[in-house]
């Protein structure tokens, strides 16, 4: 039985990296996740951190043309996530609370405060524990 979703779905770094590298332990499940959101029509948002973070990440594993092409490819359809200098600040004050005893960084702290905040505690494409043990729902 296929699941039903609504609406928005959030994505992060490592959903779009599995998704693009073959050889990526994630990148099965990360198909399977894209052909899901495309065949319910589910709007995919995201953060420009986690498009400047998809983008360098590509750039340095598989070189320029590849995060070009991503870009191009996958930009246009993406609904970005505006953060302003508040939303900013919150994930610094999140990530100096809770960045020494985990693997946080403050990328993924942003990205907490905007999927729970700004988009009302949507799925998440994402394979970050980090994710995981902020109590975010993952759709692996």
């Amino acid at each position: 039985m296929k699941r039903r979703l609504a609406g928005v779905v959030f994505a992060d770094t490592s959903y779009f990296y599995a998704l693009l590298d073959p050889g990526d332990v994630n990148h099965a499940d990360a198909r399977r996740l894209a052909e899901e959101v495309a065949d319910q029509q589910l709007t995919v948002a995201t953060t420009l951190p986690v498009i400047y973070e998809t983008v360098t990440l590509l750039r340095y594993r598989a070189g320029h043309r590849a995060a070009c092409r991503w870009e191009e490819m996958l930009l246009p359809s993406l609904r970005v996530v505006e953060v302003g200098a508040e939303r900013h600040a919150q994930a610094l004050a999140l990530f100096l609370r809770l960045g020494r005893d985990s693997c946080l960084s403050l990328w993924d702290a942003l990205s907490f405060l905007v999927v729970r905040e700004d988009l009302g505690d949507v799925p998440c494409l994402a394979f970050d524990r980090e994710f995981r043990r902020l109590g975010l729902q993952l759709l692996v």
